[in-house]
């Protein structure tokens, strides 16, 4: 509890006491935006879901959270997987510093898997009966142990 009191004191020292409370007040929810207090938002992805970390006074492992964008109907599909791996302490980089890290040469966007959409698209074994270049089997011979 004094931990909770240190940090809201420092937040109201950093924004004043006016702008803490139209945050608060425009993010909704007063009641349950008091755990972020004397925490940095680290990024916001595409869905509006906020992330935050908060490195003092609180244990590890329960110091990086989401607050998602839609408060009604919430999910955790979704949260993308870049920063899945970033909330459930994978990496310890975030989205944007992982853009950094990426080599020029993995640049492609992911394309969908074709297989199943049709015969052309569709792998087939050489041994396999629908494939036009069939392996002959014909060509087998059986070993015969040589008599001495």
């Amino acid at each position: 509890m004094a931990s909770l009191i240190r940090s809201a004191m420092k937040a109201i020292k950093e924004k004043g006491i006016s702008n803490l409370w139209k945050e608060a007040k425009h993010e909704g929810f007063l009641a349950t935006k008091i755990h972020n207090i004397g925490a940095t938002l680290v990024g916001v992805d595409s869905f509006g879901n906020k992330y935050y970390e908060k490195l003092e006074n609180v244990q590890f492992g329960r110091h990086r959270w989401v607050e998602y964008g839609d408060k009604q109907r919430y999910n955790a599909s979704n949260v993308p997987p870049e920063w899945h791996g970033w909330l459930h302490y994978i990496t310890d980089h975030t989205p944007e510093q992982l853009q950094m890290f990426k080599p020029k040469r993995y640049g492609e966007e992911h394309r969908p898997n074709l297989s199943g959409e049709g015969d052309e698209f569709t792998y087939h074994s050489k041994g396999h009966m629908l494939n036009p270049s069939q392996r002959d089997w014909t060509r087998y011979e059986p070993w015969q142990p040589t008599k001495a």
